[in-house]
This record gives structure tokens, sequence and C-alpha cells, in this order.
């Protein structure tokens, strides 16, 4: 990874290229506009080194507001982080960008070849992304913060019950699944992975009780022994501070 000049919210981006032994396809960087500590923005950069997607991240600071940022608000309405631009189009929404990226770079894959299969992994991803890391994502532990009065440990005793919530049941599917061995998905790495990973990594930071979760820590444990995984922490990454 290194750094270019750019004429975008920062004065530098960072050109990273995946660490893995694909073939490297290069035609033309796709564009990241990430945070180190977002999540989302966490399962787009592993996702990209998954499949060995050269890309050029493009620091959004989320503490500093720059995602509201009126130059940020034409890339994504929403102003939020990630979003992806490849070839001058611009996609949003971490679940459809991982999607995207199947489709157009189907190799090496992050969804299994059959229906059934498929179903269970994105019902994972989706139970993740879509239940579990709203409910404390940085814009609503700021609004329940302000909104209720709460100090430090009461926004921290909201992150961890949600956690838990979502983890119980997360942990329950996956074991009665029978589907999962190294990772969510037997020994292939999908988009489930992509999404565990970045929320169990968050739940540490929050000092959440994991044990109750044994088959979801020892898929993390096994995920972060690949490179894809490692590359894309954000202590690895350069905006990290």
């Amino acid at each position: 990874m290194h750094s270019v000049k750019t004429g975008s919210l920062q004065q530098y981006a960072f050109v990273s290229e995946s660490p893995l032994p694909y073939i490297l396809r290069k035609i033309g960087f796709m564009k990241l506009y990430t945070f180190f500590r977002s999540s989302a923005a966490f399962r787009m950069r592993i996702a990209l080194n998954c499949k060995s997607l050269a890309y050029e991240a493009l620091p959004v600071s989320l503490p500093k507001d720059e995602h509201k940022l009126a130059s940020y608000m034409t890339v994504h309405p929403q102003g939020l982080v990630p979003a992806l631009e490849d070839e001058g189009k611009v996609f949003v929404q971490s679940l459809a960008m991982m999607e995207y990226l199947e489709e157009t770079h189907p190799q090496p894959p992050l969804l299994p070849a059959n229906a059934e299969d498929r179903a269970y992994v994105r019902a994972v991803a989706q139970m993740i992304a879509c239940e579990i890391h709203p409910l404390n994502n940085l814009r609503t532990l700021r609004y329940v913060k302000k909104s209720y009065g709460l100090d430090e440990e009461g926004v921290n005793t909201w992150y961890r019950h949600w956690i838990a919530e979502g983890l119980y049941g997360l942990e329950v599917f996956i074991s009665a699944s029978n589907k999962s061995r190294r990772y969510c998905y037997r020994d292939q790495v999908t988009i489930a992975d992509c999404c565990l990973v970045p929320q169990i990594f968050n739940a540490q930071r929050y000092k959440c009780d994991l044990t109750p979760y044994p088959a979801i820590m020892r898929i993390f444990a096994e995920c972060m022994q690949l490179e894809a995984f490692i590359a894309a922490q954000p202590s690895r990454q350069l905006d990290a501070v």
C-alpha cells in the first residue's frame, strides 16, 4: 500500500494491492471510499482482497463528519461509507457491492455453487449486516447517547445488549445448519465471513463477552489466519488513528 495525491476529501489516498498470490487484475483501480473502523468498509476490504482486486482507498473520517460534506454527498447521497467506484460508476451498500464483485469478478467465488447454500450464506450475511450492525453503528450510538442522556457506560450497555442478542441467534443458526466447518460455509470463504469478522472486531473493541459463541469464535479465528483478512483489519489501514 502506498500513498498518492488525490483531489478528493483528503490530501492523500492509499493504493492497496491485494497481498494474495492470485492474478492481480489491474484494469484501472477501483476506488473505495472507506473509514478504517467502519465495519461495512472492513467487509469490502476483505472482499476485494479475497478476489485479489487492487483499489484506491479514499479515507472519509466519520468522527470528523467528512461523510456529511457536500463533496461526499455527491458520491453517496446517504452520506455513508463505504462507496465503491468502478469504471466511473458508484455503488453503495456493502452487501450489494459484494454481490457486484461476485458477478463481475467471479473467481475466486464468495458464494457457494448451489442455490440452497447461497441462501444460507446470504442469510448469515444479512443477520449481521441488517440485524446486528444497524443497532450499534456510530450514528445509532450517537443518537441514543444524545437523545437519552447516556454516559459512556450507558452507551456500552446498549451496545452489549444488542450484540449478545444478535450473536446468540447467529450462533444457533450457524450451529444448527450443519454447513460450517473452517468458515461459515464449510471450507470456503464467503460474504458471510466478510461480514462476521468485522462484527467480532467491534464486539471485542466494546469488551463484549464472546465466550457463549464458540462456533462464531472458531470461524473468526480461522479467518484471521488468512492474509486477506489480516491486511483488511483496521490497524493495518493508513488512516488508522
